[in-house]
């Protein structure tokens, strides 16, 4: 007797098991939920993105989704999502972390959050928190239990989700002829999934790098023959 099993980390398995709304449903629940920062945010990201060209039965067997209806629904899901998640930290605060540490739930994840959000400020940590996961989902309510205003929330969440959605999607969906050419694709499929995870933290990558600098240039002591010119 054959039996339905679908692995909740295979972006393919989910795809092909629960389609558009599948994904729209994981997205929301990713950005949204505490409890849904182990989904496979980018990759499926990137698979439904295959999934939705015209190669996607040479590529991902059984799935195959609208275009026009996943680049619209799943920026809405990741947005929508990221307000809920705000709204539960401003309205719940900091006791919506209190739990003990765990399997799924550790403490440092909500301050890697914090950390994000100190060190790159309210705006930037928003757009930049999409593209990193686990960040991406404790991000959100810890904006909310600092005291981000949700109309200046929403502004960032909405550029963030765009970009991070639409982004990896299209990716996925211009790279499928490519993919569909390759020979015993499901070698390559996770390589390529990590290279796009690569590019979509590279913003960090590049913030980070720049207030290391901005920090070692604060601390270069001054010239003493300046200081003294200057004493005179």
């Amino acid at each position: 007797m054959d039996t339905l099993a679908v692995n909740v980390l295979d972006p393919g398995s989910l795809i092909a098991t629960f389609g558009l709304l599948g994904v729209v449903a994981i997205i929301f629940a990713e950005t949204g939920l505490l409890v849904g920062f182990f989904f496979p945010g980018d990759s499926l990201l990137f698979i439904a993105g295959v999934a939705a060209s015209p190669f996607a039965d040479k590529i991902v067997e059984g799935a195959h989704l609208n275009v026009a209806a996943l680049f619209i629904l799943t920026p809405i899901a990741a947005i929508a999502g990221a307000q809920l998640g705000h709204w539960f930290g401003a309205r719940y605060g900091r006791p919506l972390f209190d739990r003990p540490n765990s399997r799924l739930f550790k403490p440092e994840y909500v301050e890697k959050a914090e950390y994000y959000f100190a060190k790159f400020g309210p705006a930037k940590a928003v757009i930049l928190a999409r593209f990193i996961p686990i960040v991406r989902t404790f991000l959100n309510p810890v904006a909310g239990v600092l005291g981000m205003p949700a109309r200046q929330f929403l502004v960032y969440n909405v550029i963030g989700g765009l970009l991070w959605t639409d982004g990896i999607l299209l990716v996925g969906y211009l790279l499928a002829k490519q993919l569909s050419e390759v020979p015993n694709i499901d070698r390559y499929i996770l390589p390529a999934v990590a290279i796009i995870v690569l590019i979509s933290i590279s913003p960090i990558i590049v913030e980070i790098i720049r207030s290391r600098r901005h920090g070692k240039q604060a601390q270069v002591p001054a010239d003493p023959a300046d200081v003294s010119r200057h004493r005179r």
